[in-house]
């Protein structure tokens, strides 16, 4: 594992970690919601009498809802869709995901946000969502770990993953920080890519159905199967970052 860090540092001329901050995805990472997101994403296309499958939205997953509704109309109709178009299938689908999301949080996610806390470091949250019915849980179910300056939603960005401007962002509300002084925990291919090209270390957590190959190849320097393995190999990465 060490290796992957060195390779990073001379990758990007960096001498050094200078740990300050860890910015994580939500969905898939936090929280179990892609299969509610998936399910209520595949019902409204389909209900507009669009072809699609589950496995497309985990591949979408990152994107602005714009995004990806532009992405089906552009596909199907060959244009963007327009902003009613937008709001009318964006407030379906969220309705959808209400009824299917059980909220049900990711085993270890608890235990590593309070493990970066209490190591010093300041958790960031770098998604693209914007659902309410997420994000105002996060208090409940993390307390104490994220607050409104240190987080990055579909509210505050205007490109969204797979551009690197969340995590680029994600690095201002850490604290103004140059990327060799933030790792970043992901669980898709698009949010690897922003944060690769955002310059920073990106650790994947593979909870979906997606391939490990498709993570190292948007850029993932580690890949882990669940949150509660990287929370075992937390410790080493820590001690590893500070020394070399």
């Amino acid at each position: 594992m060490k290796e992957q860090f060195q390779d990073y540092l001379k990758a990007n001329n960096y001498t050094g970690f200078e740990l300050k901050a860890i910015l994580f995805d939500m969905d898939g990472v936090l929280y179990n919601s892609m299969p509610a997101h998936a399910r209520s994403w595949r019902q409204t296309i389909e209900e507009l009498g669009l072809r699609t499958d589950s496995e497309e939205f985990y591949l979408h997953e990152g994107r602005t809802g714009a995004s990806t509704i532009h992405i089906i109309f552009q596909r199907n109709f060959g244009r963007d869709a327009t902003e009613e178009e937008i709001r009318r299938i964006y407030e379906r689908k969220s309705e959808l995901f209400v009824k299917y999301n059980t909220g049900e949080t990711i085993p270890g996610a608890r235990e590593i946000l309070n493990f970066v806390k209490s190591s010093g470091l300041k958790p960031v949250l770098v998604t693209g969502s914007g659902q309410p019915s997420l994000l105002d849980r996060l208090d409940q179910d993390f307390p104490g770990i994220f607050t409104p300056e240190t987080m990055v939603t579909a509210f505050d960005v205007k490109i969204g993953k797979p551009h690197p401007e969340p995590f680029l962002m994600g690095l201002q509300k850490g604290g103004n920080l140059s990327p060799n002084q933030a790792l970043v925990v992901e669980n898709a291919p698009l949010g690897t890519e922003a944060a690769t090209s955002a310059g920073i270390f990106t650790i994947c957590v593979n909870t979906g159905p997606l391939s490990d190959n498709i993570l190292t190849d948007a850029g993932a320097k580690l890949v882990f199967h669940s949150m509660q393995e990287l929370m075992e190999r937390f410790p080493e990465i820590l001690k590893i970052t500070s020394l070399i």
